[in-house]
């Protein structure tokens, strides 16, 4: 990395690292451009330099505050599962995490950022590569992708191969299933539902299972319903 480079990196973490503090001590909802400016001893003007706008810092920002979730996820993995199952996994410590910080999560994959979000992941990846260490390979890519679904459509991509869903079914699949997630979030975030946490995990992991039933072919069904008991 040239010095400019490094500068410019340097001047980032700057203001990131005043975000988060912000964030801890008052919450997403009170941080402002001129607050973070003036926590990083900067003008608002020089951290327009680097942000395009607020949004942009509330999400990197943010994403600072998903790195448990990201360090989890090896603990929900086990490879010699079909993939189905792991991905099933995967939800399990998403909602987990997503329900413990429901503004974060809502910020990072809901939030309105414009018409640049999907270099966002790959953006703050780049400066911060060191985030992806505990995460298996094979998820690094992955996680720099912006949509949602598309994620998941990845990850379950060798699930065709193994027999257990139809490739024109992945895209309806992890859309139907990322937006049961989005809907119970905006729910739980405005008290639309008397949802504990726990009742919103639960709601959205059942729905989702439930989704998956409908799409697994229907010869391995039995299969993965007497795995996914085993698992329990």
């Amino acid at each position: 990395m040239d010095k400019k480079a490094l500068q410019r990196k340097r001047m980032w973490q700057y203001f990131i690292d005043a975000a988060v503090d912000i964030i801890e001590e008052d919450g997403l909802e009170s941080l402002t451009i001129r607050r973070v400016a003036d926590l990083a001893g900067y003008t608002s003007s020089t951290a327009y330099n680097y942000f395009d706008d607020l949004s942009h810092l509330k999400f990197f920002a943010s994403l600072k505050f998903t790195k448990p979730y990201i360090d989890d996820i090896p603990n929900y993995i086990n490879k010699k599962q079909p993939t189905l199952i792991q991905w099933l996994g995967l939800w399990e410590c998403f909602l987990k995490h997503s329900f413990n910080d429901p503004h974060i999560y809502y910020m990072v994959f809901v939030g309105d950022l414009g018409d640049t979000a999907k270099d966002l992941f790959k953006k703050y990846y780049t400066m911060y590569p060191e985030e992806l260490l505990a995460v298996p390979d094979e998820l690094k890519g992955i996680l720099q992708e912006e949509s949602f679904s598309k994620r998941s459509a990845d990850f379950l991509s060798k699930s065709v191969t193994e027999g257990y869903l139809d490739e024109a079914d992945l895209s309806t699949l992890t859309e139907v299933t990322h937006m049961i997630w989005v809907g119970a979030l905006v729910h739980y975030l405005n008290h639309r539902r008397s949802w504990t946490k726990d009742d919103a995990i639960h709601y959205v992991y059942r729905e989702v299972e439930n989704v998956v039933m409908r799409y697994v072919k229907e010869e391995k069904r039995t299969k993965l319903k007497k795995q996914l008991l085993k698992k329990k």
